[in-house]
């Protein structure tokens, strides 16, 4: 990057972290630091949930997604404006009259503690894997961008953001992610304009979107019901509601966030902002790299867009074997730029017959292409077998930089660092509150001073931020990042919430037999997942998202037998 791209990017880093600590210095109380003096107008609520979820993987891995999969990764969101009705029907209400630090608290005056103690524990182990993903992702492709050691990176990261949250707790949170967001939607913005910008002379916006349609990548909504297919309306409105409602309704993370509220009805206009605005920023997020595609119909992309890992291959001995391939990548790409060409004027003349033969050329050269791409990625795991070979979350950013002119680079590297900030500060922020409340204050230390438990927040803030520094240096990459918060997620939050459901609904299941449930739903929804990762045969096949549904209703079927069980016993 140029010199001015770095001043931009840190420029813009140290103003979030000094205005984050400048702005909460008078946190002096646990109350005030754990829920922010609950003064928070709506709009800044709503702002909050949305930096807390968008986190650096929705700018890494969006984008990439869309390039390799099209639109319909859109359909994932569908169902959140129906959580968020939900969430503020039921669970608000009820958080806001017991006047609870933590969702879990309610568990206990429900059920009993062992069942408070058990939903916590899942939710930090769930949201402290989480943290260290969040500072994982953007670390592994930045520090590859930048030219920098991973452990550089994650350390970079996670001590910008152990600064202001340890200094301000839920205030610092909630008020540095209202630039971030801004940092975020506005350099989002602008590169999406720049994009459309980028296209050759002679193609038109309209030109991008035919030929964007007519090579599948705008495949927004698919009604066919398939239980192993990740993403299409039926798993947008059943497994991801469910997933939604988890993570909104009771990860602390998020609780956390619309606690703050001056008011039940802000808190409220807080989540149907987020409802409302949510969709489309990923639709937005997801056209920018559909554009990207088009783009590179036009303008020579790499076989391989990890430029570190294709530099490496090139000093092993199968150097010689990658290099053929590129070449016969760049043979490939001339012919399919002269069909892209072929295809945009069969469209102008509206002929159907040639349409659809133009259109069939290009998608056939297309599928050569990645042919290709894909015996390249065999050449770089035999040279490196260490090396990562998935490599959609690297096209954005290696786009971004090739592309872009001096200073947009800088911010959206900006942008990419804000969110890593935004998500984590409100993961170690949620961590270090339900350490303190639910372990802490109510088994450990139960009488002590305010001072003391506002002391212990800021420790055990600081511990989880540690942690997931050392969590983050030992990980590595998934098959795409935005899929393996979203995976992780699926695991854990069915679970909870389907204690949370018992809780609300089902009076007549008691603290023993919802206990039971849950610890044996989450081994079945594990076992599950196992299966479907050695199931090469496609025999046991069940998409993510739905073990959301599935692990919830379990919960709630298993509690019904178990309290018939109890009861009789």
């Amino acid at each position: 990057m140029s010199g001015i791209d770095w001043i931009v990017l840190f420029g813009t880093l140290l103003f979030i972290v000094v205005y984050g600590v400048w702005k909460t210095r008078g946190a002096k109380t646990m109350d005030s630091y754990l829920r922010g003096s609950d003064n928070t107008k709506w709009w800044t609520i709503g702002l909050s949930i949305m930096a807390t979820q968008a986190s650096a993987i929705t700018f890494l891995s969006t984008p990439g997604q869309a390039y390799t999969d099209g639109m319909r990764f859109i359909q994932f969101y569908f169902g959140l404006p129906v959580a968020m009705i939900i969430i503020s029907i039921f669970f608000l209400p009820l958080y806001y009259r017991l006047k609870v630090y933590t969702a879990y608290e309610y568990l206990e005056s429900r059920f009993d503690l062992k069942t408070r103690m058990l939903a916590a524990f899942i939710f930090l182990i769930q949201r402290g894997l989480a943290a260290g993903i969040t500072i994982y992702a953007p670390s592994i492709i930045l520090s590859s961008l930048l030219g920098l050691q991973l452990f550089e990176t994650n350390i970079i990261i996670g001590m910008l953001v152990i600064i202001y949250t340890v200094s301000g707790g839920t205030k610092a949170v909630t008020q540095t992610q209202k630039q971030q967001m801004a940092v975020m939607m506005g350099g989002m913005v602008i590169a999406g304009i720049l994009v459309v910008l980028s296209l050759p002379e002679g193609v038109t916006f309209t030109d991008a979107m035919h030929l964007a349609g007519k090579m599948g990548k705008l495949n927004i909504v698919n009604f066919e019901f398939d239980l192993s297919d990740r993403y299409n309306f039926w798993s947008g409105m059943t497994g991801a509601v469910f997933l939604f409602l988890s993570y909104f309704g009771t990860d602390q993370s998020q609780v956390q966030r619309y606690l703050t509220g001056k008011s039940l009805a802000e808190s409220r206009l807080g989540l149907m902002m987020n409802g409302l605005l949510k969709v489309p920023m990923q639709f937005i997020i997801l056209f920018i790299g559909v554009m990207v595609f088009v783009y590179y119909q036009f303008n020579q992309p790499p076989v391989f867009f990890n430029d570190t890992v294709r530099a490496e291959v090139t000093e092993t001995p199968q150097a010689s074997e990658f290099n053929e391939l590129e070449e016969e990548y760049a043979r490939a790409f001339l012919s399919k730029k002269q069909a892209a060409g072929e295809l945009l004027t069969a469209l102008e003349t509206g002929d159907e017959s040639t349409i659809d033969l133009a259109q069939q050329e290009l998608n056939n050269l297309h599928s050569e292409s990645e042919q290709i791409r894909s015996k390249a990625k065999a050449v770089i795991a035999a040279a490196l077998p260490e090396a990562e070979t998935n490599d959609k979350d690297y096209i954005f950013m290696n786009f971004v930089m090739k592309t872009l002119p001096i200073g947009i680079v800088g911010l959206l590297f900006a942008v990419i660092f804000s969110a890593a900030m935004s998500s984590t500060s409100s993961e170690l922020n949620a961590l270090g509150s339900t350490t303190t409340i639910d372990f802490y204050k109510r088994r450990i230390r139960q009488e002590a001073s305010d001072k003391h438990y506002l002391k212990s927040s800021k420790l055990f803030t600081l511990a989880w931020g540690i942690l997931a520094i050392a969590f983050a240096s030992s990980l590595s990459l998934f098959e795409n990042l935005i899929q393996a918060v979203n995976l992780i997620g699926s695991l854990f939050y069915p679970i909870v919430l389907g204690i949370f459901i018992v809780a609300f609904f089902f009076k007549a299941i008691q603290a023993n037999a919802v206990f039971i449930s849950a610890a044996i739903s989450q081994v079945i929804v594990m076992g599950i997942h196992y299966l479907n990762t050695i199931d090469a045969a496609g025999i046991f096949t069940m998409g993510y998202l739905w073990y959301n549904a599935f692990g919830c209703i379990l919960v709630i079927v298993l509690g019904f037998l178990c309290q018939f069980f109890v009861k009789g016993k």
